[in-house]
């Protein structure tokens, strides 16, 4: 009997922390005899079911991050006031239901109760001291919660009466979707800027300026900071690094396999369920009657499914007499193998080969030597962060250690040099003039350390800085905007019966192309041009090199009957009779709470948020 007590116990307190992560936050009273944190209407909003709601929230948060959020992190993302106005509403629509005398009755609540798997005891049955248990850690007592309980259900019919008086109509879907499939067929090509007979005129002063004023952006130096650094490269440290021969041949000995690689077959095997299988299969590959892919074929493999790479002898066991005996690519055995009897067919011969300790010297001693400069490195970093925290300066840790030192003006994106290096950009990117500089590994095992020494903000350039990249700019425009002229001159006579290839350009037809299609060779806005048009008519299209003619041909509407667009418009029908349903219910919530008045006491909230982190 005690034992069992015991497990029921254990199996409650189980229950108990389900319980009271969907009923009760805690019963701490937030400030004085406060219960609530407003009221919409009649209806009080009761100040747990807040804490509550709101503790989920971070929950759930931590739950998907792995990282928890403070309070003020949820305010700044807004998830309080969210939080808040799911309970404004739902608060708004139970006093609505109570207004309209809306109810339910005593079985509909008993059932709802029975239900919930936190009040259920070991068999799986509703368990009334498991229902206490759980209701007294929560706070709550047995009334309170079913009234509650009672008030949810009543606001959820009403809820469900209010959404589900709405759907998507039929007319609303099959326009989406004739919209989303039809398809345009077209026909195009491209004038290439050397197809331009245009001479380019003398740009006026007024050009240039209107230009460089237009493009104010590209001539905006962005903030830039000018940075003194020291570095100690691992390779920097290798010249001065001596390494024994018999460091070098432990090392030769320890990485023998790579050194040294004895002849190899690519393999394939097929195993078969007895001797007598593999035998007959055998002798029908020897007399024509099938090939080795005939098998594999016939046991619903394929090659891929049979391939064991390449292998020694020794790693082939049983089968590497046979498979060694070939001197050309066929096919061995049957012959034994850790499945069962097989036929093994060998692809090719991969040759012996050994690179003996003289020929891998070089390559080892340079391997030990930066193994050995990164450990010397490392050793080394205690006491740089020492000597940088005692006060000494970048240049005489330079000298100290002989470590690199260097200036650079580092803008955001700069990957040169030092910059290749993510763990030198993340530092100075958040560095600012005046921080302390601190000692950083990096990914090679060498170390930096950087100095923001002053920091310019971006900077737009005067006209006259960059007067040639103006000049350079404006002339690429304006033969584009000459190329786009001759483009149009060239319509009338498409339109006359002229061809683009007739005219000499490469003339490119497209097929049933949809909205999303990617066409090479044309610029992005490229498809959304083509839909704009209508049939037979032409448009020239801009690109950043050239200008694109193109004609559309003509639109196929989407098949509205097929099984797939049947399939498809019912998925559509159904997500959007639910958006349409949630939509529908807000703006009700919305209008109830408008109507019956919403007052807040931001005490009792402020209180209620001063008990979280």
């Amino acid at each position: 009997m005690a034992t069992g007590k015991i497990s029921r116990t254990f199996g409650w307190g189980l229950m108990a922390l389900v319980i009271v992560g969907l009923v009760g936050f805690g019963s701490t009273n937030f400030g004085g005899s406060a219960r609530s944190i407003g009221t919409v209407g009649d209806k009080e909003i009761d100040a747990q079911r807040y804490a509550r709601d709101l503790n989920a929230e971070l929950r759930a948060f931590s739950a998907q991050t792995g990282q928890t959020m403070t309070l003020a992190q949820a305010q700044a993302f807004g998830l309080d006031q969210q939080v808040l106005g799911r309970l404004l509403a739902s608060t708004a629509l139970e006093n609505e239901t109570e207004r309209l005398g809306l109810s339910v009755g005593d079985a509909q609540v008993r059932n709802r109760i029975v239900e919930i798997a936190a009040f259920k005891g070991i068999d799986g049955k509703f368990d009334r001291e498991a229902y206490s248990f759980s209701l007294d850690q929560s706070g709550m007592t047995a009334a309170q919660f079913e009234a509650s309980l009672r008030s949810e259900v009543a606001r959820q019919l009403l809820q469900a009466a209010v959404a589900n008086g709405t759907t998507a109509s039929s007319a609303y879907v099959d326009a989406l979707y004739g919209y989303a499939r039809e398809t345009r067929s077209f026909t195009w090509a491209s004038l290439p800027m050397a197809a331009l007979t245009a001479e380019l005129p003398a740009a006026t002063d007024d050009e240039l300026l209107a230009y460089y004023e237009a493009n104010t952006a590209e001539f905006t130096l962005p903030e830039t900071k000018e940075i003194t650094y020291v570095w100690l490269d691992p390779e920097d440290l290798i010249p001065g690094i001596s390494v024994s021969d018999e460091d070098l041949q432990a090392l030769y000995k320890e990485r023998q396999d790579e050194f040294v690689v004895p002849e190899r077959r690519m393999v394939e095997r097929l195993v078969f369920g007895s001797q007598e299988e593999a035998q007959t299969a055998a002798d029908a590959i020897a007399a024509g009657d099938k090939s080795f892919e005939d098998l594999v074929a016939e046991r619903d493999l394929t090659l891929a499914d049979i391939d064991l790479g390449d292998l020694s002898k020794e790693e082939l066991g049983g089968a590497a007499d046979a498979i060694f005996s070939l001197t050309e690519p066929g096919v061995a055995g049957p012959a034994d193998s850790n499945l069962g009897p097989a036929l093994f067919r060998m692809n090719a011969i991969l040759a012996a080969h050994e690179t003996s300790f003289e020929a891998a010297k070089e390559q080892l001693h340079g391997e030990l030597a930066a193994d050995t400069a990164r450990r010397q490195v490392n050793d080394m970093i205690t006491e740089l962060d020492d000597l940088l925290a005692g006060g000494a300066t970048l240049e005489e840790l330079a000298d100290s250690h002989n470590m690199r030192l260097a200036t650079i003006s580092w803008t955001d994106g700069d990957s040169e040099g030092i910059a290749a290096y993510d763990s030198f950009r993340e530092a100075v990117t958040k560095a600012a003039e005046g921080d302390f500089p601190e000692i950083t590994l990096m990914a090679d095992g060498g170390v930096f350390a950087a100095r923001v020494n002053k920091i310019d903000e971006p900077r737009l350039q005067t006209q006259k800085e960059v007067s040639d990249q103006v000049l350079a700019g404006w002339a690429t425009d304006k033969r584009l905007e000459l190329l786009a002229k001759q483009a149009e001159e060239m319509v009338p006579d498409l339109q006359s019966g002229e061809s683009l290839s007739s005219l000499g350009l490469v003339e490119i037809v497209e097929v049933d192309q949809g909205r999303d299609a990617f066409i090479e060779g044309t610029p992005p806005t490229f498809i959304t041009e083509v839909f704009d048009m209508a049939p037979t008519d032409w448009r020239i299209v801009p690109s950043a090199s050239d200008v694109i003619l193109v004609r559309l041909d003509g639109i196929t509407a989407a098949d509205q009957t097929s099984d797939d667009a049947k399939d498809i418009k019912e998925q559509f029908t159904a997500n959007s009779t639910q958006e349409l349903g949630l939509d529908v219910e807000s703006a009700f919530a919305r209008a109830l709470e408008t109507e019956a008045g919403v007052s807040l006491n931001r005490p009792v909230i402020n209180a209620i948020h001063a008990q979280f982190p």
